[in-house]
Formats: C-alpha cells, sequence, structure tokens
C-alpha cells in the first residue's frame, strides 16, 4: 500500500489540503505553480470572480501542458533522427574503416612489389653497367 502525504497548501487566499503519493515537497511545489498563474490572472483583471480565475487557470495550465507535450513530441523526433543518422554514420564509418585497411594492405604489397623492382632494376643497372666497361 502507498503511503499517501498530506499538505496544505494556499491558493488565492484560500487553503487548500492535498493528498497524493507523490513527496511533500512536490504537492508544495504543485501548489505555489497554481497559486502564481492564479494571481497572474487575477492580477490582470480584478474583476475575475476566483472560480472564474480558476477556469482561466486551468485553461492556462492545460495550454502549458499541451504546449509541453508537442514540444516534447518534437524533441524525441529529434532525437530519433539523431539515433538513426548516428547508426547510418557508424556504419558508413565501419565500411570506411574496412576500405582503410583494405588499402592500407594494397598500399602495403605495392610497396614491396616497388621495392623487388627496385632491387632488380638495381641488378639490371649493374649488369649494364658491367657490360659497358668491359
Amino acid at each position: 500500500m502507498e503511503v499517501k502525504n498530506k499538505v496544505n497548501i494556499r491558493v488565492a487566499g484560500k487553503d487548500y489540503t492535498l493528498v497524493g503519493v507523490e513527496s511533500e515537497e512536490y504537492l508544495q511545489k504543485i501548489g505555489l505553480y497554481i497559486d502564481k498563474k492564479m494571481n497572474e490572472i487575477m492580477k490582470v483583471n480584478t474583476r475575475l470572480s476566483t472560480s472564474m480565475a480558476a477556469v482561466l487557470t486551468a485553461i492556462n495550465i492545460a495550454d502549458d501542458y499541451f504546449k509541453s507535450f508537442e514540444e516534447e513530441k518534437r524533441l524525441q523526433k529529434e532525437l530519433d533522427d539523431a539515433q538513426a543518422e548516428l547508426e547510418r554514420l557508424k556504419e558508413a564509418n565501419k565500411a570506411l574503416t574496412a576500405e582503410n585497411a583494405a588499402l592500407q594492405s594494397k598500399n602495403t604489397d605495392l610497396q614491396l612489389e616497388l621495392a623487388k623492382k627496385e632491387v632488380e632494376l638495381g641488378g639490371v643497372k649493374s649488369t649494364i653497367g658491367k657490360v659497358r666497361h668491359r
């Protein structure tokens, strides 16, 4: 069974008791947020009744929620796209690493072949030099 916390809060000058499984600090934070939003609305229009201010506060909080939800969806898509791009780049890196290894191996083979040809060429030059000196 979950432990329920009970917290007294003040919203627009009236006391309320919140009960929930969240921490007391969290429930206080919620109360302060609602009080702040409601006071902002009541300052703009001093003629609003408390119930009308509460409805407008609820509308504003719902607006904040939906905008946050849409922003979260946009950010999640951005994250998913970035992860897909990262996977694509990892695959490209793997392919390029393999290609680089193959090219390095071919380069080593060509360097060995060049060294052999240079030795051969040196032998031919030596033979030609001996023939000329005769």
